[in-house]
């Protein structure tokens, strides 16, 4: 007997009496949760009841994987706690209808099964996986400013136990199959060809249904959570303040309160997430995804045909770029004057692949990728030549006519300028159209942001070519019209200057840093130049200057500093000593840092932000927030510097910038763009 669902999922009975549930959500390449599908799949659980199949087998037709989680663009939707009540609470009882089933039921994974998709798989009584590099289970909600709502927050504990299952929740990292296998999530781990015959024999003959193990059950009895809990919440205290990032503390507070016990827990949950959708956070963090999606969305196919990339550099940027392209599937040849020269970068690469590609075979293949090339051989057979000296006008235009004439036709050639507008740049290329900006940002490993620089006699096919490598190697790709110091740079210049100025004032310079770590940036801007290079901070902000018709502020401790040749963590010391990579910094104190260092810092950002938007550096509103949070590390929680401009009210920071610059001097004038932002001129 068979019969169809509508829509998303399909329902097939096989010679044996089980139900095959099949989900493939139209128009789409993964499967995500939306309430139309979670409607859905209770009015298919309902006609089960009526019709008790022998067992149920949850399984997914989409090659990417089982289930990507709930749709995010409908939290967007939700106004307030009730609405969100509303939205989580009827998926959260489909998911209690399916555990409810009179008959064993069976999630049968491939590839991923993340946020909801693993709480549907956890309402079923059994999990069996493919046992393939693709496997990912994870419950990655927190990331959102939220947890999960279909009942993760309790069947996890049940079935792992607290520590398994807070680790999963509080730090939003995917387990692979072993590591399932070992805390619980699974309950078979199988090759692909056998994953149907696997979830056929759970049915068939199921054994006794996995729970977390006695320890970890006592671990959630009344009277010891409180001891846990402590602990808990100092773990999270060390990466996440609760001010900023509510979600992790209430994954605690729901666990501490029922222990993942009884009916309670569940509704509580809801409640919990209902509140949290609600939160500045969530709103941001959730925006923060869309955004990543809109670029990954701009990747296209137009690099398909792309399979060497020659770099021409092996400092830290090139050869990181180098590294990184290897690792991600491209044939790599990597040049500079000397072996000796390219060898640091060798050394760094076999590091890279050491940590990210641990299987044997996989490390071995990317370390082949890789090659030195003194003589430049690779030039000629390369589709992409990736240039990555020191900023210099004429070194590098002295460098692409040799390389243009060496190239072969339809190669694209780019640059990893980080300030040099590309116009002068192309001045002398016979085809100046090809050259295009490849703006990585150090560490490349970590960094997830390209800049995409483009003039306007660029060819579009090459945008769209150097556009779609940068998906091909998982970065996300930000459109970028030529200008001085494109988007991050130029923004990041004044913010790093005037923290150099705020040090010569006498402030100390980790009283200075803590003022936007405590904001939530990952480092101070001192600690940044350190990292940056004095010799390339400097370099680079007098390049931005010059373009832009700005004074250069003489920073005395600078100028000592680069004299002596103290240029930041590579020479061991700048404006702090370097130790193991890390500054040695004094204790900055308890104290809040006042509301004008920290204003100098932020709103001097903000305000370049501002005119950024102005000029046209980038599209919209939302890509300079992209580019400063994805480039520059701005702190997700807080949406981006416009996003933060509005909710602190845009003519409030208007009001302060105007404060600011009769007290500190005309670098803090508010910028024209923010009479379009507020519909009132800036004064």
């Amino acid at each position: 007997m068979t019969d169809e669902a509508p829509g998303s999922w399909k329902t097939a009975r096989d010679a044996d009496g089980i139900a095959w549930l099949t989900f493939d959500k139209p128009g789409t390449s993964a499967n995500v949760l939306s309430a139309g599908v979670l409607m859905e799949l209770d009015a298919v659980l309902a006609g089960l009841e009526k019709d008790l199949p022998r067992g149920v087998i949850v399984i997914s037709a989409k090659k990417s994987g089982f289930v990507a989680g709930a749709d995010i663009k409908e939290f967007t939707g939700v106004a307030n706690e009730a609405s969100g009540y509303q939205l989580i609470r009827p998926g959260q009882q489909v998911f209690e209808r399916l555990e409810a089933l009179r008959c064993p039921s069976v999630a049968a994974i491939h590839g991923f099964a993340l946020g909801g998709g693993l709480e549907l798989a956890l309402a079923c009584h059994y999990r069996v996986g493919v046992a393939d590099e693709r496997l990912s289970l994870g419950l990655p909600e927190v990331m959102l400013g939220i947890h999960p709502g279909f009942g993760g927050t309790v069947r996890s504990v049940r079935l792992s136990g607290v520590r398994a299952a807070m680790q999963l929740m509080l730090t939003g990292k995917p387990v692979r199959g072993e590591k399932a296998l070992q805390i619980g999530l699974l309950d078979r781990l199988v090759p692909e060809a056998q994953l149907r015959a696997a979830a056929r024999e759970l049915v068939l003959t199921p054994p006794a249904r996995r729970r977390a193990p006695l320890g970890e059950r006592l671990l959630s009895t009344a009277p010891v959570r409180p001891f846990v809990r402590g602990s808990l919440i100092a773990q999270v205290a060390r990466r996440a303040p609760r001010a900023h990032y509510p979600a992790p503390y209430a994954i605690i507070d729901l666990w501490s309160r029922f222990g993942a016990h009884g009916a309670q827990a569940f509704d509580a949950e809801a409640h919990s997430i209902a509140h949290l959708f609600t939160t500045e956070t969530s709103r941001n963090l959730v925006r923060v995804f869309l955004l990543q999606d809109r670029l990954k969305a701009g990747g296209g196919k137009s690099a398909a045909d792309v399979k060497h990339v020659h770099v021409v550099g092996a400092g830290v940027m090139g050869g990181d770029i180098a590294a990184w392209s290897a690792l991600r599937g491209f044939t790599v040849t990597l040049q500079d004057r000397a072996l000796e020269f390219i060898q640091p970068a060798l050394t760094r690469a076999a590091a890279l692949f050491d940590r990210r590609a641990r299987e044997p075979a996989k490390n071995a293949a990317a370390r082949a990728r890789l090659s030195a090339d003194v003589e430049g051989a690779g030039v000629a057979g390369a589709d992409i030549v990736i240039e990555a000296i020191y900023e210099n006008l004429e070194a590098k235009q002295e460098l692409y006519a040799r390389l243009e004439a060496r190239m072969k036709p339809g190669a694209l050639l780019a640059t990893n300028t980080s300030s040099i507008m590309l116009e002068p740049l192309a001045a002398k290329l016979s085809r100046p159209g090809r050259l295009v900006g490849l703006h990585f940002f150090n560490p490349v490993a970590q960094m997830p942001l390209i800049e995409i620089v483009h003039a306007a006699n660029t060819d579009p096919a090459a945008v769209q070519t150097a556009t779609g490598f940068a998906r091909r190697i998982d970065k996300l790709p930000l459109a970028c019209r030529s200008a001085p110091g494109f988007m991050v740079n130029r923004v990041l210049t004044p913010y790093m200057n005037e923290a150099m100025l705020i040090a010569q004032e006498g402030t100390p310079l980790e009283v200075i840093d803590k003022a936007v770590t405590d904001f939530g940036m990952p480092v101070g801007p001192i600690e940044l130049v350190d990292v940056v290079g004095l010799d390339v901070a400097a370099h680079v902000g007098e390049i931005i200057a010059a373009e832009l018709g700005r004074p250069v502020t003489a920073i005395a401790r600078l100028n000592e500093l680069l004299a002596a040749r103290k240029l930041g963590r590579k020479s061991g010391e700048g404006f702090y000593v370097w130790r193991d990579g890390k500054a040695v910094k004094a204790p900055a104190g308890a104290a809040p840092p006042s509301a004008d260092l920290s204003d100098r810092l932020l709103l001097v950002l903000v305000n370049e932000c501002v005119a950024c938007l102005r000029e046209g550096v980038v599209e919209d509103p939302d890509l300079v927030d992209a580019a400063l949070l994805f480039g520059a590390g701005f702190p997700p929680f807080r949406g981006g510097p416009l996003s933060y401009a509005r909710a602190r009210g845009m003519q409030a920071v208007v009001a302060r910038l105007q404060e600011l610059a009769t007290r500190y001097g005309a670098r803090f004038q508010p910028d024209a763009g923010w009479q379009a932002l507020t519909g009132r001129k800036a004064a």
